[in-house]
């Protein structure tokens, strides 16, 4: 035990009891940002003791970091420092839930499948689909700003979150937002929690807008080319059709060989109705010999009445067929969970792919996506490293680099693709961001990109939320 966990201890027992409160180094290391360890981790039940918890560290000058279930925590920067972990799993109440306004509100510790398999009772559901999602809270989802492959037909959580209550620096609870979806009074401060990694706020409770689930029997397609501009031939053609469908993805060869060979470490949850729902976890069924790991693939899934799906099956292999796919698939409720569960923990299958990967997020416009795609597959060829993409509908790509070994002669390449790719979008008018890396290159700095022009205005709101810069200092 530290010297600083030893004076800890007593105060915050006093305050919480000692059953939640863990000093036990072995416990400690599981709440390990970037191998930094907190001295003590505690375990309040209501937002009221999260917020003496904050008041606590605030006079101590004691840097503290919220988790839920520590799926997201290799995002960002490592802390400066780190003294508590502020373990939020058990406010995980749904507070307030109207199934005929379409709203609810539940605690930040909240599992996302468990509140989704509760939406589902009333043909609803929450499109926050993020990876690891089996294990996920809602909470974390929010701060790690993490979208899915559902951002294509539902927007993104900054399109569905409509409040949240949350602690500031000072330990003061605040509300921004509402229960309602029509909110005309005040700013909307909530969404600044989004992807903010815990570095502005505690947040203890979020207000969503949910969605009528889609009906049993939605379907999925897969179209493979030999190359990239197939791919993106047929993706503007369903751009520029009448079809709307749920997810739409383009994966390059690296990535379908991943997804060919692997299934998620993270168990499988039901999603949708009709999806095993008397099986709590299983594993994704392996994908079938209608999938070409060495070609690019369009993956996409659609939902409705039997007429609208005999419209999608016929217009999309139509549309695949003169943009010369080599090969097409519908797949149905026994095969869809195979490839749409892969695409929604990409993320975390491309980490468990290599003990060094690297995952960019940038976002530029879609009709860039062709020149992007050649300059990133140059930067990493050059630097003799193994790669793979997935590019959502909307303008959003997630680029992984995926060496074969974690040393400094790695982080020496990972970084200069890195300052490669930073400059390569920045000149492109896009913006890109280092989501995930090892921990040696995270020193060296390359995870900031130089060029973004919001970073004095992140450091004016951190500062704004947390004058004495207590929550995951260094994060940003």
């Amino acid at each position: 035990m530290t010297k600083a966990s030893t004076s800890l201890v007593p105060a915050l027992e006093t305050t919480l009891g000692a059953s939640r409160v863990v000093s036990d180094p072995a416990a400690c290391a599981n709440y390990a940002v970037d191998e930094i360890i907190p001295s003590v981790v505690v375990k309040p039940t209501s937002p009221e003791e999260a917020a003496e918890i904050v008041r606590f560290a605030a006079l101590e000058n004691l840097a503290l970091i919220p988790s839920g279930a520590r799926t997201k925590l290799r995002i960002g920067m490592p802390p400066s420092r780190y003294d508590i972990a502020l373990d939020m799993t058990a406010i995980n109440q749904i507070a307030h839930y109207d199934p005929g306004d379409l709203t609810l509100s539940a605690g930040a510790g909240m599992p996302i499948a468990k509140l989704n398999a509760t939406l589902l009772e009333n043909r609803q559901f929450l499109p926050l689909l993020v990876p690891w999602y089996s294990r996920s809270t809602i909470g974390g989802a929010i701060a790690s700003g993490i979208d899915s492959p559902l951002r294509q037909f539902y927007g993104t959580a900054r399109d569905f979150l409509i409040g949240a209550e949350f602690i500031d620096g000072a330990g003061k609870l605040c509300k921004s937002g509402g229960r309602v979806v029509k909110n005309v009074t005040g700013y909307d401060l909530h969404k600044l929690l989004i992807g903010s990694l815990g570095t502005l706020a505690v947040i203890t409770r979020l207000n969503f807008r949910t969605f009528p689930a889609p009906i049993a029997g939605s379907r999925g397609f897969v179209a493979s080319f030999p190359n990239a501009e197939g791919a993106l031939a047929l993706r503007r053609a369903i751009a520029q059709s009448p079809l709307t469908p749920l997810t739409f993805d383009i994966l390059s060869p690296g990535l379908a060989q991943i997804f060919s060979e692997k299934i998620p470490a993270t168990p499988e949850t039901p999603v949708f109705s009709g999806e095993a729902r008397n099986a709590n976890q299983y594993t994704l069924p392996p994908i079938g010999d209608w999938f070409q790991p060495r070609e690019w693939q369009l993956c996409a899934a659609f939902a409705g009445t039997p007429e609208v799906l005999d419209r999608y099956a016929r217009d999309l292999t139509r549309l695949a067929s003169e943009s010369r796919a080599t090969s097409t698939t519908i797949l149905d409720d026994t095969t869809r969970p195979s490839v749409w569960g892969r695409l929604r923990e990409t993320l975390s299958m491309l980490l468990e792919s290599s003990p060094a990967t690297a995952i960019f997020k940038i976002s530029v416009l879609p009709t860039q996506f062709a020149a992007l795609f050649a300059t990133l597959h140059q930067f990493a060829d050059l630097a003799g490293l193994p790669h793979a993409l997935v590019a959502r509908a909307g303008g959003t790509l997630y680029f992984a680099l995926l060496p074969a070994s974690a040393n400094d002669e790695t982080s020496t390449r990972l970084a200069q693709v890195a300052s490669q790719i930073f400059q390569s979008v920045s000149a492109a008018g896009g913006e890109s961001s280092l989501l995930f890396a090892p921990p040696t290159l995270k020193t060296r700095g390359n995870m900031r990109n130089p060029s973004r022009s919001d970073l004095p205005l992140m450091h004016r709101l951190k500062s704004a939320f947390d004058p004495q810069n207590i929550f995951a200092p260094g994060r940003l």
